[in-house]
């Protein structure tokens, strides 16, 4: 199906009024000043592949981190209708504890597979460990809190009570914990029933289609976006002043590499990973470049996956863009 224009515009502004009207449902039904005041949430929609169709206007650190999440949730889980899986595991797409995940597919009718799926992060205030807050100086992950693989949190529509209470056990604040959880898993089933509506009066195939059209579009815009750069190496660096353990300034070097339409974003030569919770692991660095590369667009090109394929990123594992367990990450 050969993409229109017009159509093309009318999908992007459905595919993102999706993901708005999840996060305008979270941020009502959470309990927590965090994401009800804060804002410290985000919503998205992933097509059956998991890539990226919508982001709302959320938050950046969450939104291009994401993917890595949703990736990691499809391929421990088997997720049926009404399921929904939970995950805040910095070395599994994630950014650091607090953040929690919830991933839900979306089936239409007759699909035997997932057609999309939705997906929403948001800041508890807290998810266990030596501090309150979960984002206290630490030399190490399980001092920050309760890591969380992707586990089932909903199950065929009902809520997984063992790992709610597993969940409940480890946080200071269990009753506002339950409640932000329960918002986030109202916001996954507004996103299922816009979807699910949105194929009903438009049909799957062209919903479908204009899915893919969409992540060519963005590719499309980022390709020529670059090819307007000069070709050539463009180098900086800059320092955190220590890691909160030593007085060792930490360096973060990269080297960008423009070569006509594609662009390479190296990291090789910053600090190994440092002792501190100031480490960020590769979900977090991929998605400060994918920040950086959207803004150079026009706000109007849709926020996809597509963004992120004429863009190679280069982050050297055991690295403080990189970390490798059991690195702290609180304070990233």
């Amino acid at each position: 199906m050969n993409a229109d224009p017009t159509r093309l515009e009318i999908f992007k502004n459905l595919f993102h009024s999706v993901a708005e009207e999840m996060g305008a449902a979270l941020r009502r039904a959470a309990f927590s000043p965090n994401i009800k005041e804060r804002r410290d949430y985000s919503c998205a929609v992933f097509d059956g592949a998991g890539e990226v169709l919508a982001m709302g206007d959320h938050m950046p650190v969450h939104l291009g981190s994401m993917p890595m999440s949703v990736a990691a949730a499809i391929a421990a889980l088997k997720l049926g209708p009404g399921d929904v899986a939970l995950l805040n595991d910095p070395y599994a797409g994630g950014t650091h504890l607090p953040d929690l995940t919830m991933v839900m597919p979306v089936y239409t009718p007759k699909a035997p597979r997932p057609a999309f799926y939705v997906a929403n992060r948001a800041h508890h205030a807290d998810i266990g460990g030596a501090h309150a807050g979960s984002m206290g100086l630490a030399r190490e992950i399980f001092q920050e809190g309760l890591r969380i693989p992707p586990v089932k949190i909903l199950e065929s529509g009902h809520v997984a009570r063992d790992i709610m209470s597993i969940l409940l056990a480890n946080v200071r604040t269990p009753g506002e914990r339950e409640g932000d959880l329960t918002a986030q898993i109202a916001a996954c089933r507004i996103g299922e029933r816009r979807l699910i509506g949105m194929v009903a009066k438009y049909g799957s195939v062209e919903v479908l289609a204009y899915g893919r059209h969409l992540l060519d579009y963005s590719a499309k815009m980022m390709a020529g976006a670059l090819a307007a750069i000069p070709e050539g190496v463009y180098r900086a660096e800059d320092f955190l002043d220590d890691d909160g353990i030593t007085d060792q300034p930490q360096r973060i070097a990269v080297t960008i590499r423009v070569r006509g339409r594609r662009a390479d974003v190296d990291f090789t030569g910053s600090a190994p990973q440092c002792a501190g919770s100031v480490n960020a692991v590769a979900a977090i660095t991929q998605s400060a470049v994918f920040y950086v590369f959207r803004a150079m667009l026009d706000e109007q090109v849709p926020a996809t996956s597509g963004l992120m394929r004429p863009i190679r990123v280069v982050a050297p594992a055991g690295t403080i863009v990189n970390a490798r367990l059991p690195a702290a990450v609180g304070r990233r």
